[in-house]
Order: C-alpha cells, then sequence, then structure tokens
C-alpha cells in the first residue's frame, strides 16, 4: 500500500515541479517589480536669483545641472527646507528654493508587489520542502515494502522452478513407463513358444531373487542386487534369446560368480545399441579398455556399416579399427589432426541433420569414441583456446539420438565437465549414459583397489536423486563389492534409463570376432570403395592454412560474406602471404566447407 503512494507521489512530481517553478517565476517577478519606479511625488526646484525676473532668463538659468529633485512632502516642510547649495555671502541667490514642476510617482504600490513577491516565493519553497518532508517519510516504510516484494518473487520463482522441474521429472517418468511397457508388449508378442518359456524362467528366478533380498533386509542382512533386464534389453528385437542358445545360456549361468553378471551382459550390450552417448568412467585397473573395446566388437556385430572413429592416447587395435586408418594417436605437440577429425564427425553430423524424416531411420550409426578424454580435453583447450567443442558435443548429446549419432567418452576420474559441456546440469545428464567400474587388481606384486569412483556418485544427490533408492543401490553395491574383492573382478553402475549394479562377467571370450574372413573383405570393400550414400567419405586433413581460415570463419562475429580483404586484416591470418590464403580458400571451397557467391566473396554454408 505504502509503495503504491509512494509511486503516485513520485508520479505526481512533474505538476509538482511545474507549480513550484510558476510560483517562483511569480514571485521573482513581483520582487523585481517592487525594486523599480518610485512610490511618492517628487519636486523639481532651482535656486533662481532673485534680480532674474523676466521669465526667459529665469528659465534659462535653471540648466539640468542646477535642477534638484526631493520628495514633495519634505519640500513643504519647514524642517525639510532645501537650503542654497551655491549660497554665499554678498551673493544675490535667494535662501529659498523655486518649485519647478511636481513629478508623479511611477509605482504607488511598490509594497503590494513585495508582499506578492513573498508570498509567491514562500509559497514555492514551502511546496518544494513540503513534497521532501512527504518522500522522507514514506521511504522506509516503501524500502521494507520493497525488500519483502523481493524476497515474495525470488520464493515464488525457485517454487516455479521446482515444480516445472518435478513436472517435467513426472512426465519424463510416466513417458518411459508407458515406452517401456509398449515396447515389452511388442517384445513379447515376437517370441516363439521356446524363448518365451525362457524368460518366463528368467522371471521367476528374479521374482525368487527379490523375495530373498526383501527377505534378508527383514532380518537386518544387507540385500543382495537383484539381476533382471534393462528396458533397453527387452525393447531391442536382436537381444531376444533364441532356443539354440539356452544349453550356452546354462552353461554360462553355471560358471557364473553372481547372478547379476547377466544383468551386467545385457546391460553392455544395451548401450552398444543404445542410440544416446555414454561415458565410460573408471580409474585405472578397472578394465575400461576391455569394456571398450566390448562396446566396439558389439556395435560392429550388430551394424557391420557403422561409421566409428576414435581418438586415443595409445595406439591400440580397438577390434581392428587401427587398421582401418580409424584411430587417431593424440600428438599434444601437434593436435591439429584430431580437431580435424572432431570437426569432420561435427560436420557429417550436420548433413544428417538435413536429411528428411523418411531418410533418418537407415542411417548406419555415426560414433565417435574419445578413449581418455581428459588428458585429450585439457589439451585441445589449450592449443584452440577459441575452438569450443563443448557445443558440438553438446548438440550431439541432445539431438544426436535423433540422427543415430552418438559420441563414447573415455574418462579417469567422475568429471564430466571435462566433457567441455558447461551446462552439465542433472537434466542434461539424463541424456548421457554412464556407466561406472571398480575393482580390486594386483600390479607388480601389490594390492591396489579403484572403487573410488563408484563410491562417490553413491553419496552424491544430483546423480542419484531419491535417497531410498540411492541406499538401495548402495546396499546392492555393497554386497556385489564383496565378491568383486574376493575374485577380482570388477563392478559395474550404469545408468541406462534406470540405475543397474551388478558385477562384470569376463569379457574377453565374450566378444566375438568382428566377421569372418569373407565377411571382413565385404566390409572392407563397403567402406573403402562403396561410394553409395550410405557410407560417409572423410577427406584428407585440410592444410595448416585452411584449418585458420575456417576457424576465422566460424568465429567471425558478423555472418556476412568475406574477401580476401578482409582475411588479411585478420589477426590470426597475418602471418599468412596472399598466395597461400588464396590456395587456402581454394582448399575450402573444394572441400564444400565455404561458399563461393562471387568472385572474391566467401562465406560459411549455414550463413
Amino acid at each position: 500500500m505504502k509503495r503504491k503512494q509512494f509511486e503516485e507521489y513520485l508520479r505526481s512530481g512533474t505538476a509538482n515541479n511545474i507549480t513550484v517553478g510558476v510560483l517562483a517565476t511569480i514571485g521573482l517577478i513581483c520582487g523585481a517589480k517592487s525594486f523599480t519606479g518610485t512610490q511618492i511625488s517628487l519636486v523639481e526646484y532651482c535656486f533662481i536669483p532673485e534680480k532674474l525676473t523676466h521669465p526667459v532668463n529665469r528659465q534659462r538659468y535653471c540648466t539640468p545641472e542646477k535642477r534638484y529633485v526631493m520628495p514633495e512632502s519634505e519640500f513643504y516642510s519647514e524642517a525639510y527646507t532645501p537650503a542654497n547649495p551655491e549660497f554665499q555671502r554678498d551673493n544675490f541667490l535667494p535662501t529659498k528654493a523655486t518649485r519647478l514642476r511636481i513629478i508623479e510617482p511611477s509605482n504607488p504600490h511598490k509594497p503590494i508587489w513585495g508582499l506578492a513577491s513573498v508570498l509567491f516565493v514562500g509559497g514555492a519553497y514551502g511546496l518544494s520542502k513540503a513534497r521532501e518532508w512527504r518522500l522522507i517519510q514514506l521511504m522506509p516504510s516503501v524500502r521494507e515494502e520493497i525488500r519483502s516484494n523481493w524476497l515474495i518473487s525470488k520464493l515464488w520463482y525457485g517454487l516455479r522452478l521446482h515444480k516445472e522441474s518435478y513436472t517435467a521429472q513426472l512426465d519424463y517418468e510416466f513417458h518411459q513407463w508407458t515406452e517401456n511397457r509398449r515396447v515389452r508388449e511388442a517384445q513379447l508378442s515376437k517370441m516363439t513358444p521356446q524363448e518365451l518359456a525362457i524368460f518366463q524362467e528368467q522371471v521367476r528366478l528374479r521374482a525368487e531373487a527379490e523375495a530373498r533380498a526383501q527377505l534378508q533386509q527383514a532380518t537386518g542382512q544387507p540385500a543382495a542386487a537383484l539381476p533382471g533386464q534393462s528396458m533397453q534389453d527387452i525393447a531391442n528385437p536382436g537381444d531376444k534369446v533364441e532356443g539354440s542358445s539356452q544349453k550356452t545360456l546354462q552353461q554360462n549361468t553355471n560358471s557364473s560368480l553372481d547372478p547379476s553378471e547377466a544383468l551386467a551382459l545385457n546391460t553392455l550390450q544395451a548401450l552398444a545399441r543404445a542410440d544416446s552417448s555414454t561415458a565410460l568412467v573408471a580409474a585405472p585397473g578397472s578394465g575400461k579398455s576391455v569394456t571398450l573395446n566390448y562396446l566396439i566388437g558389439r556395435i560392429l556385430a550388430d551394424s557391420p556399416g557403422a561409421d566409428i572413429w576414435v581418438i586415443s592416447a595409445k595406439n591400440d587395435s580397438f577390434c581392428g579399427l587401427r587398421e582401418k586408418e580409424r584411430v587417431i594417436v593424440f600428438d599434444g605437440e601437434n593436435p591439429d589432426l584430431a580437431k580435424e577429425v572432431i570437426d569432420n564427425f561435427y560436420t557429417d553430423y550436420k548433413k544428417r541433420k538435413q536429411l528428411p524424416e523418411s531418410k533418418r531411420e537407415s542411417l548406419p550409426p555415426l560414433i565417435l569414441i574419445l578413449d581418455d578424454w581428459l588428458v585429450i580435453a585439457d589439451q585441445l583447450s589449450k592449443h584452440y583456446s577459441d575452438w569450443n567443442y563443448g557445443g558440438k558435443l553438446l548438440d550431439v548429446l541432445l539431438i544426436g539420438r535423433e540422427f543415430n549419432t552418438k559420441f563414447i567418452a573415455s574418462l579417469q576420474s567422475f568429471n564430466l565437465a571435462a566433457l567441455g559441456i558447461e551446462k552439465m546440469d542433472a537434466q542434461t545428464r539424463m541424456c548421457l549414459n554412464l556407466l561406472l567400474l571398480g575393482n580390486r587388481y594386483i600390479k607388480n606384486g601389490r594390492e591396489q583397489e579403484s572403487y573410488g569412483v563408484l563410491e562417490l556418485i553413491l553419496n552424491r544427490g544430483d546423480i542419484i536423486p531419491g535417497k531410498q533408492e540411492r541406499e538401495q543401490i548402495k546396499s546392492k553395491y555393497l554386497d556385489i563389492k564383496a565378491v568383486s574383492y574376493k575374485n577380482l573382478r570388477p563392478v559395474m553402475i550404469a545408468s541406462v534409463g534406470g540405475f543397474v549394479v551388478a558385477l562384470m562377467p569376463r569379457l574377453s571370450n565374450q566378444v566375438n570376432p568382428i566377421a569372418s574372413e569373407q565377411e571382413y573383405l565385404d566390409r572392407v570393400f563397403d567402406l573403402e570403395f562403396n561410394l553409395s550414400p550410405t557410407h560417409q567419405i572423410h577427406p584428407k586433413p585440410l592444410s595448416e592454412v585452411a584449418n585458420k581460415i575456417y576457424e576465422y570463419f566460424q568465429n567471425v562475429k558478423s555472418k556476412t560474406p568475406k574477401t580476401l580483404r578482409d582475411l588479411k586484416k585478420a589477426d590470426r591470418l597475418s602471418g599468412y602471404s596472399e598466395s597461400e590464403l588464396i590456395d587456402g580458400l581454394a582448399e575450402l571451397v573444394k572441400t564444400e566447407k565455404v561458399n563461393s557467391d562471387a568472385p572474391d566473396s566467401y562465406s560459411l554454408p549455414d550463413w
């Protein structure tokens, strides 16, 4: 209420200022008027000698310098009778003055003008001071009201954000539940009687394990990890258990250390077939390289035409990708090749985004594997401070699944900010699959543990929001960790829609060969010589000057066509001659990274 009065009082300030100005102006005019003119009648007189009797002579005698002026009332008063200023003894000048004329008053109302001036100026001053006093009186209450309203608005904004986040979470969970139910129904409808019998047996075993875990929890013992399948496994038709493999499945089950090994294997297969990106977080000795090779092998087994590129600090084979020249060994002194691969990967991804919806379903997987990414990202940030690779990874993370494009980043610590994605909040993290490993291993005769990454997320509410769910996962983890510690087998905590805790199986025999000899030759032909649109052809890396010019176009603020003269003025291109700039532009135009709209006019395709 006070704030409204204060605002209304502020809005009336213009009228008040005008009123004060008018009153002050009138007062000044009246004051000036009171100081001008005469208020009483004046007498003009002259001392004329008595011997001058002729009127003309008398008039000529009274020159201007011999004429005097005094008030009329004083002129006729004996006390103020004017004496002759030129009186001398033996002179003939009279002692009494001769009146020449009476001068009428020019401003007889001077007191009234002065009084009016005092009233108007005093009114203006009083009105100004009254307004100032009123504002000072209202200021404390208005300040307190504004502070209260600010706190209320902050609370309301926080509640609104919480409501939106909670609503979005509910919508996501409901959509996930509906989709899982629909996919489960579709999966079950496609099963053969033999497969359905195997699936029912798995459900029965899982129900028994859940009941056993609840019984252990009720008796005060830690609950064991629950085996089962993730929804991604059920959604994938290629993950059905065939009747012919029942015997093999039973053999693997009999030789496993924990029932959750089957769940871990299904989870790895689901991650390999998932269309979303994955972060593999594991300390040295946790089985990170073996797991990454297994994922690559599963991807190639499911999609032989997958377009996979690897950037790594090690010159490993990566399931034969090194022999196909798809592995880039990162060189910290010359990281241009790694940057070129990331730019080419993102360029291919942008081309996919231009395709109509009807052509997206048949796209082969486009995958970028970032091995030991913490070290590589640090070096790239130092060499290319103005290159925003994090924005490209964020684009692929959020939208890439619609175009069968993803990345798999291998990290040695749970520092997702190292991906280069600045806004890695809880909602963004939900789009990223997490695969975390921990293990106890023996190296050089010394026992070492690498469970720190797993135990870190178990205490973080931003990763596992629900306290009850976090306690359940922690209980499963502690139970499986005992088996892992005893048998030197890694523990897995994965987030693929929901959290999975399981003991990793032996993956050395789980990855099938990429293909037979004939299939391998056919695949080499497709990758190297088949020029159909389903196979992406990666050009050779650009030259140094072409890379610098391309970076200039990507980072320039004004998206207008540039000329050779503009390139010469750029600081980053100052070390190149005109001929080198022309060759670099020709190389970019040839690879269609830059358009030449007209002679000496160049721009990016997306401008």
